[in-house]
């Protein structure tokens, strides 16, 4: 079979992956199916008995039957708090309001027309999915300001916007746990490894940069092999755009334009000039209880600064080149920009109380400990031990959207198996982040994939589940082999993870 055989072999998959998908029903139907059908699984689930033991504390894990009179209560009672609770809701509100200001005033649009002016034309893949990746350590930020703006760049220079904002997803969600920076899930993590650890080796302390070498590496690998994917399939699948959202003006910038972004650029400067006077003393207002910077109102609380950022530099922009003349055209761009929410308010309402039920109904955590449970068993080899480990993260991550609560679960049997076969916690936690990002992307339980559902469906009328499933597949087969194979390399030629941060445990 040659490759462009292949090829369409792979493609008439992905069409039918897609054809099945949209052929359910509209995603807010689909979501408001998945929850009553999590009510019907929790109801049976305790009529048989499932159950669990969590391997960290020894507390029998019961499924809880949300049918019951205690179950139905607490829908009633909660439905507005799972609403209006639900995390990425009030991000891509707050922050729409500084990005609309920002748009209104025609910056957004020049900034963009300048990157691409400016960028050369085939890194621009390779920069959208690498930008994706770094985005990662400015918490939400990627989701709600990159991946819209992939697809207008991509729209912008005659390719498929949907392609854009695919490559802009898989490198801000498929390759969440690489980075160049530390992130606030590194601390989060090694806290849970060191507590597992010191089940077999009370001494042991797992550092936040535990993973960092391997992580850097693993930066550079996802944005090339996002790269590819993109340009050889997704693109190519794709085909031109022949939807009736118009392009982005790419006429070289006015005059005014120019001032207005070197006053732009005054503004932003300010801003760094803010972060560096409350990060850098050791007192700094900026830092966090702990006086560290990686608990910091900045990193942790980084919406609420792309908001006043935003539109700050708005308004700047605005002002200079004449688009606002008053306050009441700094409110419309507000105001605007919050049209293009209906769908993502209703699909929202019907994807939180999903959410809700699965965590209450304790379905995630049993099919965790379970799975956990069942490759311990196995008792295979480190190298097949390591590929089903990823394997068997990437499919828990389809049922449990938190990364800590996972590794909650299963680092306390994990990491204690490899120590026992003479590896290191620090590789445990690797093979866990590894298989914990490669699935984000086709995960329903992805706090944002109905937001990326909304951002499809502005170039793509009837995109729907299959459409998002089927065009980020590609990038889950190849970043699952590439990356685990990385980590086989490593091991194999026992590099440091990180920093003291050894594959081997020497006791």
């Amino acid at each position: 079979m040659t490759t462009n055989s292949k090829s369409t072999v792979f493609s008439r998959f992905l069409n039918l992956v897609e054809k099945g998908g949209n052929a359910l029903p509209n995603p807010a139907t689909l979501f408001a199916s998945f929850a009553v059908g999590v009510l019907i699984l929790s109801w049976i689930g305790e009529m048989i008995g499932w159950r669990a033991t969590h391997p960290a504390t020894g507390e029998v894990i019961q499924v809880h039957n949300l049918l019951s009179n205690e179950g139905f209560r607490r829908i009633v009672l909660e439905m507005v708090t799972n609403y209006t609770g639900f995390a990425p809701l009030g991000i891509v509100m707050v922050a729409l309001l500084g990005i609309g200001i920002a748009e209104s005033s025609g910056l957004v649009g020049a900034v963009i027309r300048l990157l691409v002016l400016k960028s050369p034309k085939k890194l621009l893949t390779f920069v959208l999915v690498f930008s994706g990746i770094v985005s990662n350590v400015a918490s939400d930020l990627g989701y709600v300001l990159l991946i819209p703006m992939a697809g207008v760049i991509f729209h912008s220079v005659g390719r498929h916007p949907v392609a854009g904002m695919a490559a802009a997803f898989a490198g801000v969600s498929g390759g969440f746990s690489a980075n160049i920076f530390i992130g606030t899930i590194d601390p989060l993590l090694a806290g849970l490894s060191t507590e597992a650890a010191r089940i077999l080796d009370p001494d042991y302390y797992v550092m936040p940069t535990a993973n960092y070498y391997f992580m850097v590496a693993s930066t550079f690998v996802i944005a090339i092999a996002g790269t590819w994917v993109t340009e050889k399939f997704v693109e190519p699948r794709l085909g031109s755009y022949t939807g009736d959202v118009p392009r982005e003006n790419m006429e070289k910038l006015s005059p005014v334009e120019r001032k207005a972004l070197r006053w732009v650029m005054i503004a932003a400067l300010a801003w760094v000039v803010l972060f560096a006077a409350g990060l850098i003393p050791d007192q700094g207002f900026l830092r966090g209880k702990d006086n560290t910077i990686l608990h910091s109102p900045l990193i942790k609380g980084f919406i609420a600064f792309l908001f006043l950022m935003s539109a700050s530099l708005g308004i700047v922009y605005g002002a200079i080149t004449g688009k606002f003349k008053n306050d009441t055209d700094v409110v419309k761009g507000m105001s605007d920009s919050f049209k293009t929410l209906a769908a993502f308010l209703v699909l929202v309402f019907f994807a939180s109380q999903f959410v809700a039920y699965f965590k209450w109904s304790n379905l995630g955590l049993v099919i965790a400990v379970q799975g956990a449970s069942f490759l311990q068993d196995a008792q295979l080899g480190l190298i097949p031990l390591i590929i089903l480990f990823v394997l068997l993260s990437g499919f828990i991550n389809l049922f449990m959207g938190s990364a800590s609560a996972k590794w909650a679960i299963m680092g306390p049997v994990f990491i204690p198996m490899f120590m026992l076969l003479g590896y290191s916690p620090e590789l445990s936690q690797a093979i866990f982040r590894v298989g914990d990002s490669v699935t984000n992307i086709i995960s329903p339980m992805m706090s944002f994939f109905a937001l990326i559902i909304i951002y499809f469906e502005k170039y793509q009328k009837n995109s729907g589940l299959g459409t998002l499933i089927s065009t980020m597949l590609p990038y889950t087969i190849v970043f699952t082999i590439f990356w685990t194979a990385l980590l086989i390399g490593w091991v194999l030629l026992d590099l440091p993870l990180g920093p003291e941060a050894p594959t081997l445990y020497i006791r």
